[in-house]
């Protein structure tokens, strides 16, 4: 894996440059959805200008909010970036469709003011926080990682947000906090998927161990690619744990629960023989439908080879010290 140092990489390499030429004065990227407007909204009145990025939907421009004076991070890959169009058009998020691109054709669905976060549980000072308390909160950084899906593809994307561990240790946790859960909306009213046949029971819960929570890697996401974080990928805000499979990394979060017991995510749930509670990337474990041996990145021909861990073997594989990878999956 090859990391880049806080010291080697700029800005513009991960954010294209006329973006960053128009970054003044856009407040955690958040102003005018405090007013009231969706993300949605946001980036709708920033289409029509440069045509459609994709046949499903007319694609933010460069005119989108963006975020100021983002941190550079010591865990960024240097590996080429994802394409925009593709990340925002090629996405699982299952509440608005169990299509690729029914996520972004339903994106106006989801509706993400107001929206608060509530921490409960096994904590000292449980409560709730508004999403613009978390975007003043919290010092931002850009964290470029790579994103690995049970189903064998892949991305590369430069999410903006901070470690989740920062949030977490506000509420105090006790001693008898094991675990996270986390659990997204539930909206049926609104969201297509929420209403289909879909074989997941409602809200979607996913959960880690606290030790995993806590680390530096795992952050909790606002934005990507120096913009707002767009409706069909998990607004206002989402978990990022890059060493695992993406379905491990919750969207569009309304609470956080510390437990004594090991959370059942949904997607364990629904289908136990094809999903684990830990699904680290393992290149090693079989799957009964996609061979994780080999991955294919989104927007190249040829497939390339899956790594332990998604390459973060180094920074995280200590968590699992005696654990038999296969059995824990």
């Amino acid at each position: 894996m090859l990391i880049k140092l806080p010291d080697d990489i700029l800005s513009s390499e991960i954010t294209p440059e006329s973006i960053y030429q128009q970054r003044r004065r856009f407040i955690k990227g958040m102003a005018l959805t405090a007013a009231g407007i969706t993300t949605s909204a946001l980036m709708s009145a920033c289409n029509n200008q440069n045509g459609n990025a994709s046949s499903s939907k007319t694609a933010p421009t460069q005119n989108a909010p963006v975020f100021d004076d983002l941190k550079s991070s010591e865990f960024n890959t240097d590996e080429e970036l994802t394409k925009w169009e593709h990340a925002i058009n090629y996405n699982n998020f299952v509440e608005l469709g169990d299509g690729k691109t029914s996520p972004i054709k339903n994106a106006d669905k989801l509706v993400t003011r107001p929206w608060s976060v509530s921490v409960e549980g096994e904590v000292d000072k449980p409560g709730t926080l508004d999403i613009e308390e978390i975007l003043t909160q919290f010092d931002l950084e850009e964290r470029i990682y790579r994103l690995r899906c049970i189903e064998a593809w892949s991305m590369v994307i430069p999410w903006v947000g901070f470690p989740l561990s920062l949030l977490l240790k506000r509420f105090q946790p006790t001693s008898k906090a094991k675990f996270v859960e986390f659990i997204s909306i539930h909206d049926p009213k609104r969201l297509p998927g929420q209403r289909s046949d879909f074989p997941l029971v409602w809200p979607y819960v996913e959960g880690l161990r606290i030790d995993e929570a806590m680390h530096p890697l795992t952050i909790l996401s606002i934005g990507m690619y120096g913009k707002v974080l767009p409706n069909q990928n998990g607004a206002p805000i989402r978990l990022v744990v890059p060493w695992k499979y993406g379905f491990k990394s919750s969207k569009s979060i309304v609470k956080i629960r510390f437990v004594e017991k090991q959370p059942l995510p949904s997607w364990v749930q629904a289908q136990p023989d094809e999903y684990g509670f830990y699904s680290n990337v393992n290149p090693l474990v079989p799957h009964p439908r996609w061979d994780q041996r080999t991955e294919r990145r989104i927007g190249e021909f040829f497939k390339r080879d899956s790594m332990l861990f998604n390459g973060y073997a180094e920074q995280v594989a200590s968590l699992y010290t005696g654990m038999d990878l296969g059995k824990n999956f």
